[in-house]
């Protein structure tokens, strides 16, 4: 079997459709389709189903592709890599949201870069968990820190940590309403505090209103910024209340330059997955890269 089919039909099977495909081996669409046609007929099974958007794997192309991705990343892994070249670091491709790949996941991972014999260097992309798993899907990441559950069999995840989600604002904000007093601290009486939020949407505020409350947030949201640094830094100016996860906001709280206004009796959790393509963990720098994440997530509360 042509291994350049084997490729062709790896990556489409990762990337859902002829068209990304295409772009992605640089080739045309008619040859993409031609060679997974090719490939259809040597094995007598068709491996997609075509749809209006994009395609989807059969039982038989799952299985194919469950099979052959490992070997086929671990033959462009040692292509990449060079056969005499020992000397030269390997490259960890990592991806994964903003805040929590700059202050957990890339502290960690630097103690691994350099010249050690087993170090490796480091790449880093960063995204929301939907463009970081279809990076990783289609090769263009090692490793992917999300806060969704990867589903197929193509991509394996780790439950990682879990983050509890803490709902503050300036102390100014939680004098005014009078934190700690019967009957004061509840929804309704947050509804005059404008919120900071990292998309219109309201994410982490209604996911946070939902689990407590049992109902929706009535204020809109007063300043959106995509990036929870940056939404810590506006309710420390007080901008209004936010949702964040209390690694972040841990320093904040005990310098006094916010304050929670709920000590809800369960607190809101989210959980990160380390996901990897199924069959790369027998790669040495992705599989100490995994277990070394695993290992330090132990640590962070």
């Amino acid at each position: 079997m042509d291994l350049a089919l084997l490729r062709t039909f790896v990556t489409v099977h990762r990337a859902g459709s002829f068209t990304r495909a295409a772009a992605l081996l640089g080739l045309s669409q008619p040859a993409v389709t031609a060679q997974i046609r090719t490939l259809e007929r040597q094995l007598g099974r068709p491996l997609f189903l075509r749809q209006a958007r994009g395609v989807t794997p059969t039982s038989i192309g799952d299985e194919l592709a469950h099979k052959a991705a490992p070997h086929l990343d671990a033959l462009v892994e040692i292509a990449e890599s060079g056969l005499d070249d020992t000397s030269s670091l390997r490259t960890l491709h990592l991806a994964g949201p903003p805040e929590f790949t700059a202050e957990r996941a890339l502290p960690a991972l630097t103690e691994l870069t350099g010249e050690d014999g087993q170090g490796f260097a480091l790449r880093t992309s960063f995204g929301n968990a939907e463009e970081s798993l279809e990076g990783l899907a289609a090769g263009h990441h090692d490793l992917a820190i999300s806060t969704a559950r990867p589903r197929g069999a193509l991509l394996t995840a780790t439950p990682l940590c879990d983050e509890e989600h803490v709902l503050v604002a300036a102390p100014r904000w939680a004098k005014q309403l009078g934190v700690g007093t019967p009957g004061r601290d509840g929804a309704p009486a947050l509804e005059q505090i404008p919120v900071v939020e990292v998309h219109e949407s309201l994410p982490l505020v209604s996911r946070y209103w939902a689990a407590v409350f049992d109902s929706r947030p009535a204020a809109p949201g007063t300043v959106i910024v995509p990036d929870l640094r940056a939404v810590l830094a506006c309710a420390v100016a007080g901008a209004g209340l936010a949702v964040l996860p209390r690694y972040l906001c841990t320093n904040a709280l005990e310098g006094g330059d916010v304050a929670a206004l709920h000590d809800p009796a369960v607190p809101p959790l989210r959980t990160y997955f380390l996901a990897v393509r199924t069959g790369t963990l027998a790669m040495p720098h992705i599989a100490r890269a995994h277990e070394w994440l695993l290992q330090a997530a132990a640590d962070w509360s």
